[in-house]
This record gives C-alpha cells, structure tokens and sequence, in this order.
C-alpha cells in the first residue's frame, strides 16, 4: 500500500500542471454515433463530467451514421452517397431528424446522471442546444443533386460563448439550418471543424476507430506539424478511412489557428483523458509547428531548472548546484522546452584562451529519455560552442562515460584540461574526461 500511495500521489502531482494549464480554455471534442450505439458513452460521460468540474469550457459534437442507417433500413430506404457525401432527398432527410434526435436525447439523459457513489455523484452538467449551425446545400456536385445535404456556413461564436459562460456543456449534432427555415444534413467533422475554428479552441479532439496516424513499419505517430499530416496525406500509401477523413480536418483546423488537435481512439476507456493529462498521450497530435523549442535560459527558469537536476544530483550522477550558484550562472545555461514545459538543459563554460569549452548539466526529463533529445541538447551546444570560436568541448562525467563515447568523445588525460579547470578537478569525485572536436 505505501508504494501504491507514492505512486498515486507522484501521478496526481504529474497532472497538475495540465489541471491549472486547461482551465478556462475552449476543448471541441467530436465522437460518432458509433460510441452511443456500442454502449460505451457512460464511460465517456464520466471524463466530460471531469472536464467540466476542471473549468473546461466544452463543447460536444456528436455523429449519428449508425442510427440514420438503422432509419433508412427500417424505412426501406436506399443509402445513397456521392463521392463520399450522403446524398439527402426529403424522406432521407426525415429519417436523419428522426435519428440525430433520438441519439440528442440518450447523450442528454447520460450527461443528466448523478448516481451516488458513480464518477457522475453530485454532477450538475447542465446541456445547452440550440440553432448555433448556420447551414448552406453542397448543391449539384459532378451532376449530381445533393439535395438537403449541407456544409457549415456559419458559427454564432457569441451564443456559445454565452453558454459555455453559464457553466453549460453546448451540445451540437450533424444538423444546420439556413435563413429560409431549411434543415440540412452535415457531417460531425465538418460541425466540429468549423465550430473549433470560429472559437478559436484551444484543442480539438476526434475519436475514432483506430488509434492515430501510424508510420509505414506501423508505429503511432505521437506528434505530426502541419506539413508532417500534409505528407503523410499526399503520400501514395493507402491510409485508413478514419484517418483520411480525421487527419484533413486537423490540418485545416491547425491552419486556421486551433492550437492543437488530437486523434484518438474511443475504444480505448478513458482515452480522452490519457491524451490530454499525460506527456505522452495515447494518440496522435497535430500542431501548427514542432512543441521542442531549444532557447537560452533566464532568470525565471532557475525552480524548473533545479527541479529538472535534483533527481540527478540526488543520484551522484551530477554535481549539486545550489539556487544561488544557478542564478549567478543562468546565462551559461541553454533549455530544451516541451509544450513550454521544461524537459532539458545544459550549461556551456568556455575557456577561451584554450579555445575549448565545457559542457556540463547536461540533464533530460527521465519521462523523455530515449526520444534523442539529450543527442539534440548535445548537437546545440556543440554549434554554439563553435560559434564562440571554440575548437573542443569537453565534459566530465562518471556515469555517462558510453553515452558520449557513442557520440564522438574521446577519453582523455586530467592533464589535458585546460589549466583553470585542472585546477578545480575534484579528485575524491575521480569524474572521467572526455573531449571531442569541433568542426
């Protein structure tokens, strides 16, 4: 039991600072009617019912494919498509009312739970709705009339922002409506798309079948930029059908400003979650740009940068830095940033009357080890090492002696260090000296 408690309490100490980052921001979460007719939305309803007690703003949008098919089967109606599109003639059109508002009133009723001793005891999710989607026909495509089949023409930002500033949950399904009273059928991805953008969301998340973008060998793509999605879609290999309908939406949501989009699997219980308060996550992420900024250090960054070293000191693997020392010697240090969330550093000190210089704290999260980012770290500091006109760099180590080896270090002689350092080297310490050239 004390290590279960440890555990819990490290994990829970883990996600703070997504709890304090996320409140008060705008999530757009989208699901199929897919997750309604498995029976898996009281689960779901669970982490919403989280999300909004942690002052999420959120706004729901949900499908409803499975039941409108159900509609048109029971009705004897063909489901037709064109290029993709279902194609919605007036009896369609009923059966999609018919069936987008059966599924509006089970998502409500689960979000309206409150049993004791459940996740939902004491919830007061209160569900707005409304006409918030205004819509306009695809018209003729290739010939072809699509009829009461639609896309987003607008948002009203100010009715949702208004809602979601009572408290409410906003609830959109796959329905629009035009100025002449006309109800048009619309995809989630498009509702869900357009209404990120026009709040400008901090986050849109997508579940779906699969568990995110994967390369070639098969492997989760954790994090793709704009360009990455972009390749990955024109690229010749034959993608899933989630993924080539999920993955343009996010590129194009990224590209109008959403900050970040995620792709994950809503087989996966309490997937949403782990996404979202996890470093990892369990899905993949798209963002306009790479998350790893690697910047100089200032004075502001000395509690995360001892907090980054403490660890390593405790082990005797670094030498202990006090505040004090680290705020007389930020300048020296360089950090590597993830999410804007501190995950490396090193610190640089050039002696350059022997053209050589030191690298030292060198140190990574350990939840980010293996990522090659300590390689990075090393390969930035070496540029500006020679950018200060330094021809070695050198580094003393007791632990870490292969890992440097592998990248291009040499060992060699206490002799060989410059005479200011010779002349601090703790010999109780018996630290190995490595050095390598610089180009």
């Amino acid at each position: 039991m004390p290590f279960q408690s440890t555990e819990f309490v490290n994990w829970f100490r883990s996600v703070a600072p997504y709890i304090n980052a996320f409140r008060g921001k705008t999530f757009v979460i989208a699901f199929g009617g897919e997750v309604v007719a498995d029976g898996k939305f009281v689960e779901l309803t669970h982490d919403f019912n989280l999300l909004a007690a942690l002052g999420i703003r959120l706004v729901l949008v949900h499908g409803a494919r499975p039941q409108i098919e159900q509609h048109l089967a029971k009705n004897k109606l063909e489901d037709a498509y064109h290029h993709g599109v279902r194609m919605t003639d007036a009896e369609t059109m009923q059966c999609v009312k018919e069936a987008v508002g059966r599924v509006r009133v089970e998502i409500e009723a689960l979000l309206s739970m409150g049993l004791a001793n459940s996740p939902m005891a004491n919830a007061d999710i209160r569900v707005a709705g409304g006409n918030f989607i205004t819509a306009q026909p695809l018209g003729v495509i290739n010939g072809v009339d699509l009829m009461h089949t639609g896309s987003v023409r607008k948002v009203d930002v100010a009715a949702l922002n208004d809602r979601m500033e009572f408290g409410e949950v906003v609830l959109l399904s796959p329905l629009g409506y035009s100025p002449t009273g006309e109800v048009f059928n619309l995809t989630l991805e498009d509702v869900a798309t357009a209404t990120a953008i026009a709040l400008d969301a901090d986050k849109l998340v997508f579940l779906m079948d699969t568990d995110g973008v994967q390369d070639k060998k098969g492997s989760l793509l954790k994090e793709l930029t704009i360009s990455q999605a972009q390749a990955i879609l024109s690229g010749k290999r034959k993608l899933p059908d989630d993924i080539s309908l999920f993955l343009p939406c996010a590129v194009r949501a990224c590209e109008a400003g959403v900050a970040r989009t995620h792709l994950v699997s809503r087989h996966v219980d309490g997937a949403v979650l782990q996404e979202l308060f996890s470093d990892d996550g369990i899905g993949t992420m798209v963002v306009e740009s790479t998350l790893n900024t690697l910047r100089a250090a200032t004075i502001e960054d000395v509690g995360g940068i001892l907090q980054l070293l403490r660890p390593l000191e405790e082990e005797g693997i670094l030498v202990r830095r006090s505040r004090e020392l680290l705020e007389r010697e930020i300048s020296r240090f360089e950090l590597l940033e993830h999410d804007h969330r501190i995950i490396g550093c090193a610190a640089l000190y050039p002696f350059p009357n022997e053209a050589s210089a030191e690298l030292a704290c060198l140190a990574v999260d350990s939840q980010y080890r293996d990522h090659g980012y300590g390689e990075a770290i090393l390969n930035h500091m070496s540029e500006l090492a020679s950018s200060q006109g330094m021809k070695k760099l050198f580094v003393l180590t007791t632990r870490t002696a292969h890992w440097f080896i592998e990248r291009g270090f040499k060992e060699a002689d206490v002799n060989q260090l410059p005479k200011e350092k010779k002349a601090l080297y703790n010999y109780q310490r018996r630290s190995k000296v490595f050095v390598k050239n610089l180009k």
